[in-house]
């Protein structure tokens, strides 16, 4: 019997709704997998654990009632320590904010505890979720549950590490350049980037006075333990109040029918070889599966400046200073227009496909490394030195553009540890890019717990 922590989110709402389990027993049951196993991950860095039980009591008293907090009715759950929660220290991995303790929850954190949910604890980052790792100088380092010598990747790293290793029910994660795609593919885990602008972002830490303001490029999504748990937390997280709301388009009703594009390697970031097979591997299950993949699908950009363009955006996004003698106005302008003509091109494109699989990382997940300036460090690709700022140009393509992109795990390399793909569709379409992630995941056997986790 698969253990009740490593159940999908839809799968404990079941349980809970039936009573067959309570709140308080699935509450308590993750405090234990965390106080027991979570020494040598380091994933949940601030605990709630006695306020969670006693949110978990109350849940099961309305059960008792026949009453009901919403959908995610007293499902526990931990949330990226980027992210304001009212009452729980949230420091954006930064000395800076050690002691801070906002009042009110950041809107994504507001809308599931508003459904049901039940704030544990936070997970790892990070220094204001600025690296592809996960490590800081208040926590120390989080490592990959598969590999403890490895990454979980970033910046959501304590996030996807915690849903594999069965310490929370869901995640939730940020993204601006991969930092939910990059963890979820390294643990092995579901995770989605929505489109731009889908989900709220105020709340955010990414600097002293952060939280206010919507970052370009910036989005906040789910990760999990199946398809369904994504589709499910996209509809509760999305934009539901004046000024915007959001209406999503449904899923296509047969995947089968679907115009798929493949885009598995390129000179522009050459992948290694042991990703491309992976990747190879579950697009040529979805071909036997008998769907129609076109292989040579491109949309008509230049990768390498839509993901130099897209880190350069990344870069001003996630910036520290405060000095006035940064890039102007108008260079930023400029950028933005280069943006919008990729966009339409990339919006060209899936007017004749309805969605493309891509890497997500040009490596696997690679063993620490958190000496020495980001911009220095390199990684090993096919036995080549490579920048470390690559392992983000398939991300920020994507990114910058502002596509939706959903990461299903695909299986495991050579190296023993898990490797993703990023589906990615047209602006707007989060349940397509979900519905056909969830059917190749299906094909390779969706989430499969790390050992240490078991």
């Amino acid at each position: 019997m698969t253990d009740l922590g490593l159940l999908s989110t839809t799968k404990q709402i079941e349980l809970i709704r039936n009573r067959e389990v309570t709140s308080s027993e699935l509450t308590a049951h993750y405090i234990e997998r965390i106080e027991r196993l979570d020494h040598e991950i380091n994933a949940v860095v601030t605990r709630d654990f006695e306020r969670a039980l006693s949110e978990s009591k109350l849940a099961d008293e309305k059960t008792s009632r026949g009453e009901t907090l919403g959908p995610l009715h007293g499902i526990p759950i931990t949330v990226k320590d980027a992210l304001a929660t009212e009452g729980l220290r949230s420091t954006g991995g930064a000395v800076e904010l050690s002691e801070n303790v906002p009042n009110d929850d950041a809107a994504v954190v507001r809308a599931v505890r508003d459904a049901g949910a039940i704030v544990m604890g936070k997970t790892n980052l990070p220094r204001w979720s600025g690296d592809i790792q996960a490590y800081n100088e208040m926590f120390g380092t989080t490592n990959n549950p598969w590999d403890l010598e490895r990454v979980p990747g970033g910046s959501s790293g304590g996030a996807a590490a915690a849903v594999a290793m069965g310490f929370t029910s869901f995640e939730i994660g940020t993204d601006i350049g991969g930092s939910i795609r990059f963890p979820a593919a390294f643990n092995g885990v579901w995770g989605h980037k929505p489109s731009f602008g889908l989900i709220p972002t105020t709340g955010y830490l990414d600097y002293e006075n952060g939280g206010l303001n919507e970052a370009d490029i910036n989005v906040f999504g789910p990760i999990a333990r199946s398809a369904s748990d994504l589709d499910l937390l996209l509809g509760i997280m999305v934009r539901s109040k004046k000024p915007w709301v959001v209406k999503l388009p449904d899923p296509p009703t047969d995947v089968r029918k679907l115009r798929i594009g493949a885009w598995l390697d390129d000179e522009f970031c050459p992948v290694d070889a042991q990703v491309l097979e992976t990747v190879d591997i579950a697009v040529s299950a979805l071909e036997a599966d008998g769907f129609q993949v076109d292989r040579e699908a491109r949309p008509a950009i230049d990768p390498e400046e839509a993901a130099m363009l897209g880190l350069w955006l990344v870069q001003r996004a996630t910036s520290q200073s405060t000095q006035s003698n940064g890039p102007g106005h108008r260079i930023w302008l400029d950028h933005h227009v280069r943006r919008e003509e990729i966009r339409k091109a990339w919006e060209h494109f899936f007017s004749s496909y309805d969605a493309i699989i891509l890497p997500v990382s040009f490596v696997p997940p690679f063993h620490h490394q958190q000496t020495g300036d980001w911009s220095k460090r390199t990684l090993i690709c096919n036995g080549e030195d490579r920048p470390y700022r690559d392992v983000a140009k398939w991300t920020t393509m994507v990114g910058m553009a502002y596509l939706p992109s959903t990461v299903p795990p695909i299986g495991i390399g050579a190296s023993g540890v898990p490797i993703g793909c990023q589906v990615v569709g047209a602006y707007g379409h989060d349940r397509l890019t979900i519905s056909l992630a969830s059917h190749i995941g299906a094909l390779m056997g969706g989430f499969n717990a790390p050992p240490r986790a078991l």
